[in-house]
């Protein structure tokens, strides 16, 4: 049966059409069009129960997953200790090939234990034994000799997680020797920061200087330390100075990925942001920045139960 319309209905219809579009259109962040990277990155390795590397990279949310800690080193006579809250090292290498094969990078993060580096020897230890032992060297000479525990898989970076340190400590040397071997023809070396949300973090502030970094991470959560640990509060001013500070490094907007791991962090100023505040109020102002990167999530055990990345991802 053939349908007839008359002027009156295609006006009707055309009219419900175009309400609809507009509709939808307001329904997408007003930046979204300038700046969204699709960039989500995860802190893996802190809860056995959090699954293995390669179940995180599966799931398809994160670019990029940073294994977390290497948590000794620098202060106790060459000891270095990786400590991945007691999941099995010996299947971690396969996961990091499988992580890689799918096209996210996997990286390591230092700090979050007994670390310094008070000497610039210390730091150049330290770089020989992350580049022997997780990065592209072979097996090193001396105090600096160490097995790969994850065999012949090759992390994509290492990431800075300095919530302990002093400016007065030679991370810059650390960033700059890493930085020389990260440069081609050799592959790629990713540097990332983790960073308290206060401006400026002192403890990174000497490492960050050296602009080796390709991207940050501000922790908009659990209290800025170190200076105005009302950032999570007033975050748009903190924001504005982290990407005004580092405009060569992609700056990530570092949450938690549920309200009870922000309370754990410090103080009752959590940074948790329900995901339709985030969607409203937040990505608009993240992305209008040119260096906006993505977001940095805390952690991959919280994620795993919230559901968190799933929004999250679909707004970066």
């Amino acid at each position: 049966m053939a349908l007839t319309f008359t002027r009156h209905s295609l006006v009707v219809i055309v009219g419900a059409l175009l309400l609809q579009l507009f509709f939808l259109a307001g329904l997408a962040p007003a930046a979204a069009a300038a700046g969204p990277t699709g960039q989500v990155t995860v802190f893996w390795g802190r809860n056995k129960d959090e699954g293995s590397l390669r179940e995180a990279c599966d799931t398809g949310l994160y670019t990029m997953v940073v294994m977390s800690f290497l948590n000794v080193y620098g202060a106790r006579g060459g000891e270095y200790r990786l400590d991945l809250a007691g999941h099995p090292v010996g299947g971690i290498g396969g996961d990091v090939k499988h992580c890689q094969r799918k096209g996210v990078l996997v990286s390591l993060s230092i700090g979050g234990g007994a670390y310094s580096l008070p000497t610039n020897q210390s730091a150049l230890d330290l770089f020989e034994h992350l580049w022997n032992t997780y990065l592209g060297g072979g097996g090193g000479k001396g105090a600096v000799a160490a097995a790969r525990p994850f065999g012949d898989a090759v992390l994509d970076g290492v990431d800075f997680f300095l919530d302990r340190a002093t400016p007065a400590e030679r991370y810059d040397v650390l960033a700059t020797e890493l930085a020389k071997r990260g440069k081609p023809p050799r592959r790629a070396l990713h540097l990332t920061a983790t960073t308290r949300c206060a401006f400026p973090d002192r403890g990174a502030a000497r490492a960050l200087a050296t602009g080796a970094f390709e991207r940050v991470h501000v922790r908009f959560y659990g209290g800025g330390g170190g200076g105005d640990d009302n950032c999570t509060v007033y975050w748009e001013d903190a924001w504005d100075r982290w990407t005004a500070a580092y405009p060569r490094s992609r700056i990530y907007f570092g949450l938690p990925a549920a309200p009870a791991v922000a309370e754990e962090e410090q103080d009752g100023r959590s940074g948790y942001v329900y995901p339709k505040t985030l969607y409203y109020r937040y990505v608009p102002e993240l992305q209008k920045a040119a260096n906006y990167g993505g977001f940095m999530i805390w952690d991959r055990y919280s994620d795993k139960q919230s559901g968190y990345s799933g929004y999250v991802k679909n707004w970066a």
